[in-house]
């Protein structure tokens, strides 16, 4: 059996729990998370914990038990405490502005980069508009976030200019040598 998919899952005070069917609910303070777990796995709630069984030894129902697991988990914690991720932009000239729920970026391109946020994750950013902490409840929804910003200029391989998670470590390459 899996190791992750045995270990239940805690309910702490102030968040509820709704089974429908194939489909697990949870609320808690910080918001509202519902996901469809796969067949083949079977969710239920016994004394403020959340047990994840599944129907039998298939390969892909082995799988997918510490997944659902480790998903359902993450939903309680997202609900809980919530999830952050922090980026830097690294660069002369390189900045970003919030502006509601609008990013607006200055990368070195000819014209400022906007992006709009989706509903349920906030950003904000310090006063030297070098960092950016994105925050929300879903865990998936932030680091997808947090990579499409990093996409909108990826550091560049010599001198590190450009967007990079918090304390990303990059290799930089040696530049062109002079002639003798």
């Amino acid at each position: 059996m899996s190791r992750i998919g045995k270990k239940p899952v805690d309910i702490p005070s102030g968040v509820d729990v709704k089974l429908l069917e194939s489909t697990i609910q949870v609320k808690g303070p910080r918001g509202e998370l519902s996901w469809s777990f796969p067949q083949g796995t079977s969710v239920s709630v016994r004394d403020n914990k959340v047990l994840v069984e599944r129907a039998d030894d298939l390969k892909k129902t082995r799988a997918l038990h510490g997944l659902t697991r480790s998903l359902i988990a993450n939903m309680v914690q997202g609900v809980t405490q919530g999830y952050q991720r922090v980026l830097d932009i690294t660069g002369v000239g390189y900045r970003a502005q919030v502006q509601g729920n609008k990013i607006t970026f200055s990368l070195g391109y000819s014209h400022p980069v906007e992006f709009n946020l989706p509903q349920g994750i906030s950003a904000a950013i310090d006063p030297k508009q070098t960092q950016i902490t994105l925050t929300g409840v879903d865990k998936q929804k932030i680091g997808q976030i947090a990579a499409n910003l990093r996409s909108l200029r990826s550091p560049d391989a010599y001198k590190g200019k450009g967007v990079r998670y918090s304390g990303e470590r990059l290799k930089l390459k040696v530049g062109k040598t002079g002639k003798k």
